[in-house]
């Protein structure tokens, strides 16, 4: 057990926290690092030690700590004793703006709720949407333990956490909404994706523009608290408007690609039997026009399918969709502008399609519309920062996770170490904008 340190008795500072107007979200005075069981002993006893160890640790990651930390900072005592750890955590103060942060390892989880070490296999396991009363018969403890365990990671910005760097932020995304339902009424998770990562994932009660913009506008909150700037150049959608017109709105300059999917999959749908080798062809077709090299070859193409189709198809369903497909031209043409952008939505389709098992598994949501809220942002954090399988992390030279392969580096060997030190300030890089 680690050693118990009085702490310094509660300071000006201190007391008037609860003055603040609009105080910070809880964690965000938290910077959490790799520091590791052996050492903190050592870390918290010797101040030398202390601060050299901040000192090393800001020259390996900047990106974890406050921006004003290079101006210099003091060590500040100690947080009170955990009740349920019988642990201290160092705090320092920093020179700029004499803000106050606690500085907690990540060996153990937030709120002290426990040790890494003696959960991180069973919120693994809830990634593959093992339900919260299997992991309780398993690992011990009850069901609501592992289930508040899972909604406290909801509580990390999701965008903050997961891409560690303002340059790495994803120009071109993915977009869709999961139809879901919370205590009997249908919702919409509205979902955003880029390099195999969920960076938005929040629940709209309609899929009106209002709602669908308020849901997409977490995504793009959390997104500009890494970058100001940050702006987008292409995002895939389907064909509905309001979310095309909520990425408009959210996004001035953003440009709305049609996803080429859907429109095919229109076509599949209707391709009856009856049709017999008809329905193959003009799949066939559809999908050659879809491999033009240029935006001037894909509308040759496109004329091309529409007189093969006028000519060659009954009137169906059918055909009423190729022709759709053939009108779109100019919906699906931008793609040719942006070489990375996405064409389809097959990215987050996937994605959607690992947050709606775990959905369908635990019947929905059952709960108030908040705890909703955090088990899919838990979700996806989960799914960034899990383990891939053995022969995906070959493929990627040993990145084991979506996040590390979009970062290009990991903060801890231990996935979920690895995860809480990305949430860092829970994973938002500036300053309070109250400072104390």
């Amino acid at each position: 057990m680690l050693e118990v340190l009085t702490p310094n008795p509660i300071s000006q500072i201190e007391a008037a926290m609860a003055t603040v107007p609009h105080p910070p979200k809880k964690g965000y005075r938290t910077i959490r690092l790799p520091l590791a069981e052996s050492e903190y002993d050592r870390f918290l006893t010797d101040r030398a030690y202390a601060k050299a160890r901040l000192d090393e640790l800001y020259e390996d990651f900047p990106e974890l700590f406050p921006d004003a930390f290079p101006w210099g900072y003091a060590l500040y005592g100690f947080t009170e004793p955990s009740i349920k750890q019988e642990l201290s955590c160092r705090r320092i103060r920093l020179n700029q703006g004499r803000t106050v942060f606690t500085i907690a390892p990540a060996f153990v989880m937030p709120y002290m709720t426990g040790l890494v070490q003696d959960v991180d296999h069973a919120l693994f396991l809830m990634r593959f949407h093992v339900p919260c009363w299997a992991i309780a018969h398993v690992f011990g403890r009850d069901a609501m333990y592992w289930y508040r365990l899972e909604q406290g990671l909801g509580r990390f910005s999701v965008v903050g956490t997961t891409v560690k760097s303002p340059e790495l932020l994803p120009q071109d995304l993915v977009a869709d909404e999961k139809h879901s339902w919370l205590k009997g009424e249908r919702v919409y998770i509205a979902t955003t994706a880029a390099k195999d990562c969920i960076l938005g994932a929040s629940v709209a009660s309609s899929a009106s523009q209002t709602d669908l913009e308020k849901a997409y506008g977490v995504f793009a909150n959390e997104a500009r608290a890494v970058d100001a700037d940050y702006a987008p150049e292409t995002v895939n959608t389907d064909g509905w408007q309001a979310t095309q017109n909520a990425w408009k709105a959210l996004f001035k300059q953003i440009t709305v690609i049609l996803c080429f999917l859907h429109a095919w999959i229109k076509i599949r749908d209707r391709a009856k039997k009856a049709f017999g080798e008809l329905g193959h062809e003009v799949q066939q077709r559809v999908w050659e026009a879809y491999r033009a090299p240029s935006k001037r070859a894909f509308a040759q193409r496109l004329r091309r399918l529409r007189e093969w189709a006028d000519d060659a198809l009954p009137a169906s369903e059918m055909k009423q969709k190729t022709l759709d497909l053939c009108d779109k031209r100019d919906e699906f043409s931008p793609s040719y502008d942006h070489p990375f952008a996405h064409r389809t939505s097959n990215m987050v389709d996937r994605l959607m399609r690992f947050l709606d098992r775990a959905f369908f598994n635990a019947q929905y949501f059952h709960g108030l519309s908040d705890s909703a809220e955090n088990r899919v942002r838990a979700l996806a954090l989960l799914w960034n920062f899990c383990p891939s399988s053995p022969q995906t992390v070959k493929k990627h030279g040993g990145q084991a996770c979506p996040a590390e392969r979009l970062n290009g580096k990991c903060y801890a060997d231990n996935w979920l170490e690895n995860l809480l030190v990305s949430g860092s300030m829970n994973g938002v890089e500036q300053d309070p904008q109250n400072p104390l």
